[in-house]
C-alpha cells in the first residue's frame, strides 16, 4: 500500500512538508470554495490545479470530498435557487440533471490525468459533523462529535423529516446507475465514505450508510470494481462492525483506507491520537496484507497540537499540521513493520 496525504488544492505549508517526510502522493478536494476555480470537472480546470501541485513535486492519485455542490443530486426533489427560491419539480429534476452531467465530465477528466481513486459520500443536508473540541492528551484539542449538544442547539427535530430513507436511498440509486458506468468504462474507482457520524439521521435528512449491510445494499445496486469502499476505520468501528472481519468482508472492494480511531459511541465520541484507541492498528494493517490489498492510506482527522496555529493559524479542527506530522510518521512505521509499504522517495 501506499501513504498518501490529504492536502489543500492551494499552496499550503504540508506540501513542502510532504516531501520531506518522504509523501509525494496526495489526495484533493477540488471544489471551486477551495481552489478558486470554477467547473472542476472541465479537463482543463482539473488539470490546472494537477499542474500547481506537480509543480511542487507532488503527484495527485485522488480526489476527495464533493467536487461541486451535491445539493441537487442528494437533496432531490428538494431545491433552492441562488435566490432561495424553491425550485418546482421541473426545474428540480433539470438542475439535477445537470449536476449528474457534471459528476459523469469530472470521471473523464479524472481518467485522461490518470487519477484513479474518488473517494465520496452521500451525505445529505450535512457533511462531517463535529460539535467541537475537548482536551484530549496532554492538552491537545481532539475533535469531538455530541449528539445530545447538537440537539440542544437545533431543537428536537421530531420524526418528521425533509427526506427519509426511502428517498435518499432512491437518489442514491439514480446517482449511482447514472455515473458507475462512466467510471467503470474509464477506469475509475468510485470509493464511498460512511455517513460521519453513522447516525439514522441529521439535520433532517436521513442518513442511509450507518451499517455493512447498507454497503452491500448499495453494491447491489450495481456491482462493478469501480464501486468501491472508502474503509474509514472509526466510522466503521463507529457502526459496531470488527473491522478485521468486515475488511475480510469487503475484500478487494477496498480502494482506500483512512486510518483514524476514537473512544465513545456513535451519539457522544471523541478522535484520538493514532497511537491511541482500543484498536489494534498493526493487526489490522496484517489483515490489509493478508487480503491482499494495494491501495493508497491516509491518515485521518488529528488532534491540534502545541504549535499548530503559528504553523497554519487558520484550519478546520481535525486537520491541523502537526498532528497529521506525528500520524504520518506513526502510519510509515506500521506500513513498513507489516510489509504493506510500497516503495517511496
Amino acid at each position: 500500500m501506499k501513504l498518501v496525504e490529504f492536502v489543500p488544492p492551494t499552496p499550503h505549508p504540508l506540501w513542502k512538508l510532504c516531501l520531506q517526510m518522504g509523501i509525494t502522493e496526495v489526495i484533493v478536494k477540488v471544489n471551486p470554495d477551495l481552489t478558486g476555480l470554477s467547473d472542476p470537472w472541465r479537463l482543463e480546470t482539473l488539470s490546472s490545479i494537477v499542474s500547481r501541485l506537480k509543480s511542487a513535486g507532488l503527484t495527485v492519485v485522488g480526489l476527495e470530498g464533493d467536487p461541486f455542490d451535491m445539493t441537487p443530486i442528494k437533496e432531490y426533489p428538494i431545491g433552492f435557487d441562488a435566490a432561495g427560491n424553491a425550485k418546482d419539480a421541473k426545474s428540480a429534476e433539470e438542475w439535477r440533471e445537470q449536476a449528474v452531467a457534471h459528476y459523469r465530465e469530472l470521471l473523464e477528466s479524472m481518467a485522461k490525468l490518470g487519477i484513479r481513486l474518488l473517494c465520496y459520500n452521500f451525505m445529505v443536508g450535512t457533511g462531517w459533523a463535529r460539535t467541537g473540541v475537548r482536551e484530549g492528551r496532554g492538552g491537545a484539542k481532539a475533535t469531538y462529535f455530541s449528539l445530545r449538544e447538537v440537539e440542544k442547539l437545533r431543537g428536537c427535530e421530531g420524526e418528521r423529516l425533509r427526506l427519509d430513507k426511502t428517498q435518499v436511498w432512491a437518489n442514491y440509486g439514480h446517482f449511482i446507475k447514472a455515473v458507475m458506468p462512466v467510471a467503470e468504462r474509464v477506469g475509475v474507482r468510485m470509493g464511498l465514505h460512511p455517513d460521519d457520524p453513522c447516525l439514522p439521521s441529521l439535520g433532517g435528512y436521513a442518513r442511509i450508510l450507518e451499517t455493512v449491510a447498507d454497503y452491500d445494499r448499495a453494491y447491489a445496486i450495481y456491482p462493478s470494481p469501480s464501486n468501491a469502499v472508502t474503509y474509514c476505520q472509526a466510522n466503521f468501528k463507529l457502526m459496531g462492525a470488527d473491522l478485521f472481519e468486515t475488511a475480510r468482508h469487503f475484500g478487494q472492494r477496498i480502494a482506500f483506507i483512512h486510518v483514524r480511531d476514537v473512544e465513545g459511541d456513535r451519539t457522544d465520541f471523541t478522535e484520538l491520537f493514532h497511537d491511541q484507541g482500543t484498536t489494534d492498528q498493526f493487526a489490522l494493517m496484517r489483515v490489509y496484507r493478508e487480503i491482499g490489498l494495494d491501495v493508497p492510506v491516509r491518515g485521518d482527522h488529528v488532534p491540534e497540537m502545541e504549535g499548530d496555529r503559528l504553523v497554519t493559524a487558520n484550519c478546520q479542527p481535525g486537520y491541523f499540521t502537526l498532528g497529521r506530522l506525528f500520524a504520518n510518521g506513526y502510519l510509515k512505521a506500521l506500513l513498513e513493520g507489516t510489509g504493506n509499504a510500497r516503495a517511496h522517495s
